[in-house]
């Protein structure tokens, strides 16, 4: 009978790292958020994880892709498959990009300096934000890979040249200009936990530290979260006075921003600039015109208008607008290597992911991060396998069907 036992059953190994047991059993960026959502306080996660208002557009972001099917080819010799191509004629290992995120810190206490060696480990660009909690020459020190920099047009515009000048001295390869944020959307999650960075101190931020307590540990034995890259400048600014969110944008960014502001832009930049926030065909064949390298259709993850359009069924309409002229990137609602495939197959040159990686950051630190870029680029593989593409250049329209057109 034991030998019975022996041929069908084997002990797995006892793992005594708690970062490794947990991760193992991460099997999509849904455990991934689902962990996050335990370690981190109700505030933090909601800030992560929330959206504009009723939040239709965030949730019509992953929807769009449910709404297409693949149409396999077989027989196809998929026994090598290779995920690599170009963005902004670079290569990359595979057509993806980490979004630049604000207060990267709250979910991890390196924040940014786990995030982006984990993407140079990937062969990946990673976008530091303007609003980041590590600064350009902290994440050039400890990152050999891609690096990006995203900016808001400021109503002081000499801050803005002096930042795209420290990012151009510490190699960052493009800018990405966020043009969707001409006042702040209103966060309902945020308004109901009166959530600002750092945190206000009362009974209920009290009770949610003792409930997390090693995240707590954490923030007290780090440096206060700042925004880095312009601490210094303004202690509104910087983050080091709990002001609200809200009233930061809305005070320190530009509403005026407009196509001239692109233009000034160019002027200060010898790069590569991504326009980030495109959500009409019309606006991304005014980017055409403006002469920027790429676009990001993009709806802020549904942080800002809601009911804005899914971002993957933006993508066709765009791409037979202006294909061929510009770089097309879809950043919204990517939680699968197969929506890589999928957005690939419409017209998109390659894919930004926010959310999925800050879950993974704040399940695992920056090995959850390796973990997430290791199941996205596997999960590519796998599709492209299954439908039959060798490389990029075989994803095609005919890969892909809109159910509802199939029905």
């Amino acid at each position: 009978m034991l030998a019975n036992v022996r041929s069908v059953v084997r002990f797995k190994s006892i793992e005594l790292d708690p970062v490794a047991r947990r991760l193992a059993q991460a099997a999509d960026v849904a455990d991934l958020r689902r962990m996050a959502k335990r370690r981190l306080p109700a505030g933090v996660f909601d800030y992560i994880d929330g959206g504009a208002e009723d939040e239709r557009s965030l949730a019509g972001n992953t929807a769009g892709f449910r709404r297409l099917q693949f149409n396999p080819r077989v027989l196809r010799d998929v026994s090598a498959i290779d995920t690599s191509t170009t963005l902004l004629r670079r290569p990359v290992a595979l057509p993806l990009v980490l979004s630049p995120t604000g207060f990267t810190r709250i979910a991890d206490p390196r924040g940014e300096l786990a995030v982006a060696p984990a993407a140079a480990r990937a062969g990946v660009p990673y976008a530091l934000s303007t609003m980041g909690t590590r600064s350009i020459e902290e994440v050039a020190a400890v990152s050999p890979g891609s690096k990006w920099f995203q900016v808001y047009t400021w109503k002081d515009r000499g801050l803005v040249k002096d930042l795209v000048q420290r990012a151009a001295e510490a190699d960052y390869e493009a800018l990405v200009l966020t043009i969707d944020t001409a006042v702040l959307g209103r966060r309902e999650r945020d308004v109901r936990r009166g959530y600002t960075l750092p945190p206000k101190v009362g009974l209920e931020t009290i009770i949610d530290g003792m409930i997390h307590p090693r995240w707590t540990l954490d923030l007290l034995r780090n440096d206060p979260i700042t925004f880095a890259n312009v601490a210094g400048d303004n202690p509104a600014a910087d983050g080091s006075s709990a002001v609200s969110l809200s009233d930061f944008i809305n005070t320190q960014f530009d509403s005026a921003l407009s196509w001239d502001d692109v233009t000034w832009l160019q002027s200060i930049w010898d790069g590569p600039i991504i326009l980030k926030g495109v959500q009409t065909v019309a606006d991304a064949e005014l980017a055409v015109q403006a002469g920027v390298e790429a676009i990001a259709l993009s709806n802020h993850g549904g942080r800002q208008l809601d009911d804005a359009p899914s971002i993957i069924e933006l993508v066709e309409p765009v791409a037979q607008a202006v294909g061929g002229q510009i770089e097309i990137l879809c950043d919204g609602g990517v939680r699968r290597g197969s929506d890589i495939v999928k957005a690939i197959a419409l017209g998109a040159s390659g894919v930004m992911i926010g959310r999925a990686y800050l879950y993974a950051l704040g399940a695992g630190g920056e090995r959850g991060v390796d973990h997430v870029l290791r199941f996205l680029a596997e999960g590519m593989e796998r599709t492209m396998a299954l439908s039959g593409c060798r490389t990029i250049g075989d994803i095609n329209r005919d890969l892909v069907t809109w159910r509802d057109a199939a029905r």
